[in-house]
């Protein structure tokens, strides 16, 4: 199957929000949210040690009782917040900054040379906004750049930048990089789930993965705008990297309060996604998260979806599926799920079309 595609709303210069902080502009209505949607703003976060924290490397060569332990945690992670940092990764923290310096460094081109590679109508790969259907649709303050990376028929050799110099090689590399580490942790959350270690690697097939940057300048009114709207992720699962000295903008929702998450110098930001809520029939659950700007601050993300092959057919695994925990979710092809989640406004309603109806629904 080729690269799902939509038709978005072709973003133009008033709509980017570098242009607009450079102009010293109000913030325009298209970006202003609702009294309901707009975040509150505070300086607290989750401390750094209630955010669940996976040592990879413990994972991978420690004791017995480490690895253990490392498990319990993990679980801990996908059972109760579908969030955690990962550290000891394994990927070589120089490539990690030079991707996140040649990163900054394209958004900071100008204008006209960044729109060599928008997003054309069809196509969610490429410079400007994604899941935007309709001219008076609130925009996020963001501008974003996104690549397909595997299969290799996703990607689009056009988009590919060729300033600033190395970029394109680099973030190729680093995303290799990405990709083991998807691999290594799913099999560890198969082990949390008593499944085999290489289930997830069998079932895949040639996984899809593709790259998004995001870039939020600071916002003079952050208090009015989103960065990000709250959504989850298609994917089984994300990894993020922050810029370091970045604003603390990411927060998720837990317990039904939005709760920011500052991330540990050197760690990546894992998360659960809307797939492997599906495939462990809602025992580990996607989670609903957002971002926010900073009057002062910007902000600089590197998000890596990693996701089945789209001619993969998914629903809850059997021996998930038990008397007191019957099937919640239909079977569907992973492509049909995606075509789904990119021709609708970010949310955490994606996995509606295949959730089985019960009498106690809602």
């Amino acid at each position: 199957m080729a690269a799902v595609s939509i038709s978005p709303i072709k973003v133009g210069k008033i709509d980017d929000v570098q242009e607009l902080r450079k102009a010293k502009s109000e913030i325009p209505d298209r970006f202003v949210r609702d009294k309901t949607e707009r975040p509150t703003l505070d300086t607290s976060s989750i401390p750094s040690n209630d955010i669940p924290i996976i040592d990879l490397h413990k994972l991978s060569n420690g004791s017995e009782d480490e690895v253990l332990s490392e498990l319990l945690q993990l679980t801990t992670a996908c059972d109760e917040w579908g969030f955690f940092q990962v550290i000891n990764h394994g990927i070589d923290l120089s490539l990690v900054e030079q991707t996140e310096e040649l990163t900054k460094g394209f958004f900071m081109l100008p204008l006209a040379e960044k729109q060599k590679y928008a997003m054309v109508p069809g196509i969610v790969h490429g410079y400007g906004q994604a899941f935007v259907f309709s001219e008076d649709q609130k925009l996020d303050w963001c501008n974003m750049f996104a690549l397909g990376l595997e299969p290799k028929s996703i990607r689009n050799p056009k988009l590919w930048p060729e300033n600033p110099p190395k970029f394109s090689e680099t973030v190729d590399l680093y995303s290799k990089e990405v990709r083991k580490l998807c691999q290594n942790l799913l099999k560890y959350i198969a082990m949390t789930l008593g499944l085999k270690e290489d289930v997830f690697a069998e079932m895949f097939g040639v996984a899809v993965q593709a790259i998004r940057m995001n870039y939020y300048p600071p916002c003079s009114r952050p208090d009015l705008v989103l960065g990000l709207s709250p959504h989850s992720d298609g994917s089984a699962l994300t990894v993020l990297q922050e810029s370091k000295g970045s604003s603390v903008g990411l927060q998720i929702l837990k317990d039904d309060k939005w709760v920011s998450v500052k991330p540990i110098p050197n760690a990546l930001v894992i998360n659960i996604g809307d797939t492997i809520e599906v495939l462990t029939n809602g025992r580990y659950k996607s989670v609903e998260h957002r971002a926010v700007t900073h009057n002062e601050k910007d902000r600089l993300s590197i998000v890596t979806f990693y996701a089945p092959t789209y001619e993969l057919e998914i629903g809850p695994l059997a021996e998930l599926v038990e008397e007191n925990n019957s099937c919640k979710y239909r079977r569907y092809t992973h492509g049909e799920y995606s075509e789904n989640y990119l021709r609708n406004k970010l949310g955490k309603k994606s996995l509606d079309f295949a959730k089985i109806k019960t009498n106690n629904s809602n």
